[in-house]
């Protein structure tokens, strides 16, 4: 009998020519909308998704012969693993494949707000010279506060040393890596980190891990990129932040409502020391080409 492989959102083309070469595999690749998907679920044996599909609870339980969830990409929160688990379905991924393309962008970000890149573009686009207003702040010397400190955290970190930067983190596995790297508690990061980066997966213990109280605990003219989940920051309490003066910048990958077209996160991404890109942490060529073979190799793997 035929293995159904589903992939529902696209990986590479070598990645799919390599999960094609599968030995009696049938492979369909469409981007179902969810009424489509839980039609096709009877169907299928290993749904493939990446971050855009939500594999929710009535997803799966559709799935009456879905043996393997294969998330391309390293968070599973797009994924109800929960709801597998009850139904004997194993989820796989690829940590770290695309570890060096969140991390290149993390430390963009941080150069982006220090140094004023995109508004200084935007005023020479509109034929201003700003140069005058545009004094920024070096990256060289300032404490670095990295929360989460997996493969991300540990790509930020090699990179901010070269930037002879000094590196607090906090994790709860204290593996530093063979890195300099001093972990601290949650409360100390806040009070002692110049710039504060998110690296760390949505789940219940990080959900609005950046609040109104824990911005209280922070620098007075602290710096926060969040390349990680939307969901970990609460926005609104960011944008008031920014507005006292206690946020000096923000850098965004990430929302928790994406797009984030609603009024508030309209007026947090139109404040000017806010930038932003739309959820572009993964999405460069290498990383791509990685994750996507990566997750097929994992499945012939699980096969």
């Amino acid at each position: 009998m035929a293995l159904r492989i589903h992939c529902n959102d696209p990986l590479d083309k070598k990645a799919m020519e390599k999960l094609n070469s599968i030995e009696g595999a049938v492979v369909t690749a469409e981007a179902l909308d969810k009424a489509a998907l839980v039609s096709k679920m009877p169907e299928i044996d290993v749904l493939v998704v990446r971050s855009a599909t939500k594999v929710t609870r009535d997803i799966i339980e559709a799935g009456s012969s879905l043996k393997i969830i294969a998330r391309a990409g390293a968070g599973l929160d797009n994924v109800d693993c929960v709801a597998a688990k009850e139904k004997g379905i194993k989820v796989i991924n690829t940590p770290g494949a695309n570890s060096i393309s969140v991390a290149e962008l993390a430390i963009g970000l941080m150069l982006s707000l220090l140094r004023f890149i995109p508004r200084g573009t935007s005023g020479l686009k509109d034929g201003k010279w700003e140069k005058k207003e545009l004094k920024g702040r070096e990256l060289y010397q300032k404490t670095v506060g990295i929360v989460g400190f997996g493969s991300i955290g540990k790509e930020v970190a090699k990179r901010l040393l070269a930037f002879g930067c000094k590196i607090i983190a906090f994790d709860v596995f204290q593996d530093a890596g063979g890195l300099e790297v001093e972990f601290v508690s949650m409360e100390e990061l806040y009070r002692k980190a110049d710039i504060i980066t998110l690296h760390v997966p949505l789940i219940e213990e990080t959900k609005m891990l950046i609040n109104e109280d824990t911005i209280s605990m922070m620098k007075d003219g602290v710096i926060l990129i969040d390349a990680a989940r939307g969901g970990i920051v609460d926005e609104n309490a960011v944008l008031n932040a920014l507005e006292s003066g206690k946020i000096l910048g923000a850098a965004f990958d990430v929302f928790e409502v994406e797009p984030p077209t609603d009024e508030l996160r309209r007026k947090l991404i139109s404040h000017p020391n806010v930038i932003g890109t739309p959820h572009v942490g993964a999405s460069t060529s290498e990383a791509q080409k990685r994750v996507g073979m990566q997750i097929v190799e994992n499945l012939i793997k699980e096969l």
